[in-house]
C-alpha cells in the first residue's frame, strides 16, 4: 500500500477551503486514500477547529511555529493560504524543515521578501508550487501548448468584475492586498507571462473614480498597465471591480501575424483553421499534480514554482511602483 502524502495547511479561509475540497475529492476518486491532512493552523482558533473536524485533521494550531515545531516530522508539504500581507516566516521555516510548499498567490507585497523566500526553497531542495490555477485548465493550457513558441506580436488581457470581499476585508485595503491587480487579476498576468514570456518594464496607471465612497477602500477601481516582454512582444492588462451589478469579463487575446486567438470560455482562433489545435487539455488539476509530485518525486507535474509564481507576482509590484512614481518601472528577474 502506498503511504498517502501528509499536508498541513496554514490558513484556513476559503482560499483553502476549495484546496481540502480538491484533496478530498481526490481520496473519493482513490480506492485508497493519497492524501492525509494532518494539521491546520489559523490565527482564529474556532475556525481553525471547525476546518480540522471537517477535514478530518487530528492537529489544531493558532501559531505556525508552534505546528512546525510539534509537527514537522510528521508531515511531507505545507499548503500556505495565507493574504498577501500575512507572508512572514512560515515558508523559510517550513523549507528549512525539509517541507513540500504550496503557496497561493500572490506570493508576497515585497520582492525582497520573496527572494529570500525562493533562496530558502533552493538551498532545501524542496518542491514548490504557487497557486495559479488557470495553468491547469483548458483552454489557458491549450493556448499555451499552441502559442509559447510561436512569434507573438500583442497580447492583451481585460479581467473586469465586481468586489470578492465584503466591506472592512483586508482584500479592499492595498498595503494588505496589493491592489486587484496584484492579489486577482495576478492570475491574468500569469498567463500572459506564460504564453508570452518574462515581461522586462511596466508603465501603469490607476484610477479612483468610482468607489471612492465605499468605507475602508484604498485599492484603484481600474488598472490599466502596458507590457513589455523580453522577447519584443508588447501588450496590456486591464482590470477593474466596479461591475458590482454584473455584466464583467474575462478575456485574453493574443496576436500573431494574420492571426488573433481569443482565450475565455473557450479558445477561439481567427481565421478559422490558420493555426493547428492541440488537444484540449484534460490533465491534472493544480492539487492533484502537487501530490503526484510528491508522490513519485517528479517536479514535472507542478507547472507554477515559488520562482515562477515570484516572477508573476513581480510585474504587479513593478506596476504599483509605476502608478505611484508616473513612469516605466523595470520588472525583477534572475
Amino acid at each position: 500500500m502506498t503511504q498517502p502524502v501528509r499536508v498541513a495547511f496554514v490558513g484556513t479561509g476559503g482560499i483553502a477551503g476549495h484546496h481540502l475540497n480538491q484533496l478530498q475529492a481526490l481520496n473519493e476518486a482513490s480506492q485508497e486514500p493519497v492524501v492525509d491532512v494532518v494539521a491546520v493552523c489559523d490565527l482564529d482558533a474556532d475556525r481553525a477547529k471547525q476546518v480540522a473536524e471537517e477535514c478530518g485533521a487530528l492537529g489544531v494550531f493558532s501559531d505556525h511555529r508552534t505546528l512546525l515545531d510539534q509537527q514537522a516530522d510528521q508531515l511531507d508539504a505545507l499548503y500556505v493560504c495565507v493574504p498577501p500581507f500575512a507572508h512572514a516566516d512560515v515558508e523559510i521555516l517550513a523549507a528549512s524543515a525539509g517541507l513540500h510548499l504550496f503557496v497561493e498567490k500572490p506570493v508576497v507585497l515585497e520582492l525582497e521578501q520573496g527572494v529570500q523566500i525562493m533562496e530558502a526553497i533552493e538551498t532545501a531542495g524542496i518542491m514548490s508550487s504557487v497557486g495559479y490555477t488557470l495553468r491547469y485548465r483548458h483552454p489557458w493550457r491549450t493556448a499555451r501548448d499552441l502559442l509559447h513558441a510561436r512569434s507573438v506580436a500583442m497580447i492583451s488581457s481585460d479581467r473586469w468584475g465586481g468586489m470578492p470581499a465584503d466591506e472592512g476585508s483586508w482584500w479592499r485595503q492595498v498595503d494588505k492586498s496589493g491592489g486587484q491587480l496584484h492579489e486577482q487579476t495576478t492570475h491574468q498576468v500569469d498567463c500572459m507571462r506564460w504564453i508570452a514570456g518574462n515581461v522586462e518594464q511596466v508603465f501603469a496607471r490607476y484610477g479612483h473614480q468610482v468607489a471612492g465612497d465605499i468605507p475602508s477602500m484604498t485599492v484603484p477601481d481600474s488598472q490599466v498597465v502596458v507590457l513589455e516582454f523580453a522577447g519584443g512582444a508588447v501588450g496590456y492588462v486591464s482590470t477593474s471591480c466596479i461591475l458590482r451589478a454584473g455584466g464583467g469579463q474575462n478575456h485574453m487575446q493574443v496576436l500573431l501575424e494574420d492571426v488573433r486567438v481569443d482565450v475565455g470560455r473557450d479558445l477561439v482562433i481567427q481565421p478559422e483553421g490558420a493555426l493547428p489545435v492541440p488537444d484540449a487539455y484534460d490533465g491534472d488539476g493544480i492539487d492533484a499534480a502537487f501530490v503526484r509530485a510528491i508522490a513519485t518525486g517528479d517536479r514535472s507535474h507542478i507547472l507554477c514554482d515559488y520562482e515562477e509564481g515570484l516572477r508573476t507576482a513581480a510585474v504587479s509590484i513593478a506596476a504599483n511602483r509605476s502608478a505611484d512614481s508616473g513612469q516605466p518601472e523595470c520588472c525583477w528577474n534572475v
